[in-house]
């Protein structure tokens, strides 16, 4: 008997065509709530990858050559066609990734914002005159589109990380091959339907998915692709920059983890403090990767810092459902439980105290507590690893010298926090801290504000003007005078 689907069969997206895999492969997509297949995908096999690098690369000649204006005549139709389907977008997140119905909803304004934000940006891109010296030649630089992308994707922010991309590649005039993550592929494939839907130029976008040996490695050891640009860990971006370097040189643009310190001095408004640093763990149920890693507490103020963020996590709700209106939901799948039960057994077992949580939940689904774990240990090894789950780890100090030696002790450098009042504090971490950002006193994440890292946090910028350069060539055009 066959199996009801709520999302159906989904099928890959190559050349303008919704198409079955060549080998009639296909997946499975598993609600982490409840354990339940929810979709069924085509599974592409390594002769789908390579005609995905064909049609691409032919879609790319179309593409670049198109007036800007028509180019962004087709992103304003695909950006009003995924407003359209933003309920059925908004709830195959919620089911492939156990993402609250609200969280659901950054996920959708992301790619329309994206998609909106880049095609006003790219007009603002004129060539740049240079001054010759001797006064023998004109010289201007011009900008143009790179050449095939191929962009892959995390599993958290399925659709905030698949705009990321796909905004400044569509307005730059690149044609993107978007390979999502197989825990959260359903919300991509639903975007391949709807670029058929609206009959977006063939070969532009493509949406596939399938084994590393079919779909991961020919993509990267393929000379077509210009760029290689991720969102994901460290070590899939060593992995991808390795086997893609072996052919030909490529750009990369790599957004990778974190390990963000949440510093907090004697001095700083505690209560903005708590309920930051909570909702940044409780969000997304931690799996971000600017969520905070490391909590530093002044000693003075470590006990109510403490209890603040046990009594935040006890008032949380977890559950399901877009009529429940849980605060947090499920991991997205059983590894992620395992690793964050792992880590913490770890620590325990090394000295640390669970203060509030530590425990998968008795049913069903990916569930675990939101916890917080104190330790005395500045070196234990929870701090060096990235979490990723709804789990708060606190270390006191004493002095600013002290701490930023704790904070910059890691190979990862995206995200870091600071609340104090002292401005003479804040410009110190300001300077000091090695990572690509520094929020003081507050978050803020938004289109136009550039996002990235430096160490093993990656390379290249995601979001702001700055993004648009990866996917830009600049040529130098010198002309003699007579």
């Amino acid at each position: 008997m066959k199996k009801e689907l709520k999302f159906g069969n989904k099928k890959l997206y190559i050349n303008g065509e919704l198409r079955d895999a060549s080998n009639g492969a296909s997946f499975d997509v598993i609600c982490p709530a409840d354990e339940k297949a929810v979709a069924n995908l085509a599974w592409a096999s390594k002769e789908d990858t390579e005609y995905a690098l064909k049609t691409a690369e032919e879609g790319f000649k179309h593409w670049s050559n198109l007036p800007i204006k028509e180019r962004l005549n087709w992103i304003d139709k695909l950006r009003s066609k995924i407003l359209e389907k933003s309920d059925l977008l908004r709830s195959s997140i919620m089911h492939e990734m156990g993402k609250t119905w609200e969280g659901s909803e950054e996920d959708l304004t992301s790619i329309t914002n994206s998609l909106e934000y880049y095609s006003k940006e790219i007009t603002k891109r004129h060539d740049i005159e240079i001054e010759d010296k001797e006064g023998t030649h004109q010289h201007k630089i011009v900008s143009q589109p790179l050449g095939v992308t191929v962009a892959f994707l995390a599993y958290n922010f399925p659709l905030l990380n698949l705009g990321f991309k796909l905004g400044p590649a569509l307005a730059a005039g690149c044609s993107i091959i978007l390979k999502p993550s197989e825990f959260s592929p359903l919300s991509a494939y639903i975007i391949g339907e709807i670029c058929h839907e609206i009959n977006f130029p063939k070969g532009v976008v493509t949406v596939i998915c399938g084994n590393v040996s079919n779909v991961g490695i020919p993509l990267c050891e393929s000379k077509t692709p210009r760029l290689i640009t991720m969102i994901g860990s460290t070590e899939t971006a060593q992995k991808l920059i390795e086997q893609s370097s072996k052919t030909s040189i490529k750009r990369y643009s790599m957004e990778c983890g974190g390990n963000a310190p949440f510093i907090v001095f004697d001095d700083a408004d505690l209560e903005l403090a708590i309920n930051i640093g909570a909702a940044l763990k409780v969000g997304n149920t931690g799996q971000i990767c600017v969520a905070p890693n490391r909590f530093y507490i002044h000693s003075s103020v470590l006990k109510e810092f403490t209890e603040g963020m046990v009594e935040k996590f006890k008032n949380t709700t977890i559950g399901f459902g877009k009529e429940n209106k849980p605060e947090m939901g499920p991991l997205t799948n059983k590894q992620s439980v395992e690793k964050v039960q792992r880590i913490l057994k770890q620590a325990v077992a090394e000295g640390g105290k669970i203060e509030f949580g530590g425990n998968a939940l008795d049913q069903p689904g990916y569930y675990f507590e939101p916890t917080v774990i104190s330790l005395n240990n500045p070196k234990a090894p929870i701090l060096q690893e990235e979490i990723f789950g709804p789990v708060a780890t606190i270390v006191p100090f004493s002095t600013k010298e002290e701490v930023i030696e704790y904070a910059n002790n890691t190979n990862a450098g995206l995200a870091s926090y600071v609340f104090s009042k002292n401005e003479e504090t804040l410009q110190y971490f300001s300077d000091k801290l090695e990572f690509g950002e520094v929020q003081l006193n507050g978050v803020k994440y938004d289109i136009y504000l550039p996002h990235g890292g430096v160490k093993n946090s990656g390379i290249g910028v995601d979001c702001s003007t700055y993004a648009l350069d990866d996917y830009l060539i600049k040529k130098r055009v010198s002309k003699a005078l007579n």
